[in-house]
């Protein structure tokens, strides 16, 4: 993987999908705007043009209606990618995806696959509120039968995009609103990112820093300002959320003794409360804490949002704490660039 270029986040699913749909006929796009003329934040942008409206299409609203129809469709051989601009209306999709798409292959012993890919946008910013911007990877973390990944850089974006397309398994493909426009190195050929690996992103000694998709930013953000009173962060970005990485987590908190999970969702039933349980289970005389949204709705408005979220601040403020430093030391100058500059979908 020689030839890498510079392309961002969005950019990455763009080029991976149309490489997929390229290769394999029988792969198609189909979900709301997605042949809209930004094409779901560039994601999709043209393919109609390109592979014809029967493999890039627009839907209505109803989300257990098509979710039905890309089971159908996969059940008869063919890989659709099923858009969300918004991961809470997955909740629409329930029966559909718990109880048909993840069960049927177990239950026909093999005979049945259910290659089914849904891409599902999460993230705060833009005043979208208690019903927009919310992340249920959890939710399906707790069902056998689906995979759920959650990429937070562009080379992992594609590569993970193609594995999903590949896999004859049902995957949600958990995408921030807010990556998109992050920037990356990316080969140009077609490659797959493993299910159930994931990677150290930055090598530290005193604490492990544990993120989700975006939560992994603030995480290496937060490591930078740590280093600068002294403190070495390990940074990990599990990528994969089902199946996890535990041995790549354990054997770099049996390294550091300390570990603050940062999750992109509420802690209760959720990813840093499953890692956590994993680490006091299997590792011994750990330090151990974790970080989420708060218990309520998510806000809507600027300076809420700031308290309901984990930031950049608040996990170094923590990870200070935890590793013996000043309570009262607080970090300064760490970027919001992408809060800032998000204004919405279209």
């Amino acid at each position: 993987m020689d030839n890498l270029k510079e392309i961002n986040y969005g950019e990455a699913i763009y080029e991976g999908c149309y490489q997929e749909m390229e290769n394999d006929d029988s792969v198609f796009v189909y979900g709301l705007g997605v042949d809209d003329t930004k094409g779901h934040y560039g994601t999709s942008k043209d393919l109609h043009k390109v592979f014809g409206a029967k493999r890039n299409f627009d839907i209505p609203l109803s989300e257990d209606a098509m979710t039905g129809i890309g089971i159908g469709a996969a059940l008869g051989g063919l890989k659709p990618i099923y858009v969300h601009q918004r991961m809470d209306f997955l909740l629409l999709c329930m029966n559909q995806l718990v109880n048909m798409a993840a069960k049927l292959r177990y239950m026909s012993s093999g005979v049945h696959s259910v290659p089914l890919v849904v891409r599902a946008a999460i993230g705060r910013s833009w005043g979208q509120g208690a019903q927009h911007s919310q992340a249920f990877h959890s939710y399906f973390m707790h069902v056998p039968g689906i995979k759920v990944v959650a990429p937070t850089t562009p080379h992992d974006a594609k590569g993970c995009l193609i594995a999903s397309i590949r896999d004859k398994n049902p995957v949600i493909f958990v995408e921030h609103r807010m990556l998109y426009s992050n920037v990356g190195y990316v080969p140009e050929e077609l490659y797959e990112v493993e299910f159930g690996k994931g990677r150290v992103l930055i090598e530290g000694t005193d604490i492990t820093l544990v993120g989700v998709s975006y939560t992994v930013t603030d995480c290496i953000r937060a490591s930078l300002a740590l280093k600068e009173i002294g403190i070495s962060a390990e940074v990990i970005d599990p990528v994969s959320l089902s199946p996890i990485d535990y041995e790549l987590i354990r054997k770099s908190a049996n390294k550091t003794k300390k570990v603050l999970v940062v999750d992109n969702g509420w802690l209760t039933c959720g990813f840093a409360a499953e890692v956590i349980a994993d680490l006091g289970i299997n590792c011994k005389d750990l330090d151990l804490d974790r970080m989420g949204y708060l218990e309520s709705p998510c806000p809507t408005t600027r300076v809420l949002e700031d308290g309901f979220y984990p930031s950049p601040e608040s996990v170094a403020i923590k990870a200070n704490t935890m590793c013996g430093g000043d309570s009262n030391w607080k970090p300064e100058n760490i970027s919001r660039k992408e809060i800032n500059s998000f204004k919405g979908p279209f």
